[in-house]
């Protein structure tokens, strides 16, 4: 998963501004370290959307911006939530279709969360999603 950064000089100064995470605005010397510093803002927004049970809006692709990927397991979490409000279900009623506790669906969509692939099978049968793993060198 991809949120895509746009990326400003002012002064000596470089803004990073990502386009589909209001209010993510961050700074860096260089446009290295303004990336860098993007990069931890970016989950440290999405972790606060999760956590205060909100879900962060989708990322969309734009011209002139660069990037950057979010952390895998921060990335399952919100897939999560974005599969499970799409099919308009809530935490228990998600739990009781994959045979799981709603308690174990609410962990999965916090940040940390760290799923086997059974347990994400599960919720993706249970979702009448299919289930995609890609390990890319």
């Amino acid at each position: 998963m991809y949120y895509h950064v746009k990326l400003t000089r002012e002064a000596r100064w470089w803004t990073a501004a990502f386009v589909d995470a209001p209010g993510c605005v961050t700074q860096g010397t260089s446009q290295t370290k303004a990336i860098a510093a993007a990069t931890e803002a970016l989950e440290g927004w999405l972790e606060a959307h999760l956590v205060d049970g909100r879900s962060p809006p989708r990322p969309s692709k734009r011209r002139g911006t660069v990037p950057i990927e979010v952390d895998p397991q921060l990335a399952v979490a919100v897939a999560l939530r974005w599969a499970r409000l799409d099919a308009g279900l809530t935490q228990a009623q998600l739990a009781t279709r994959a045979g799981v506790s709603q308690q174990q669906v609410a962990k999965l969509e916090r940040p940390g969360a760290n799923p086997s692939v059974a347990t994400l099978r599960k919720i993706a049968d249970a979702l009448g999603a299919r289930l995609e793993l890609d390990l890319v060198a």
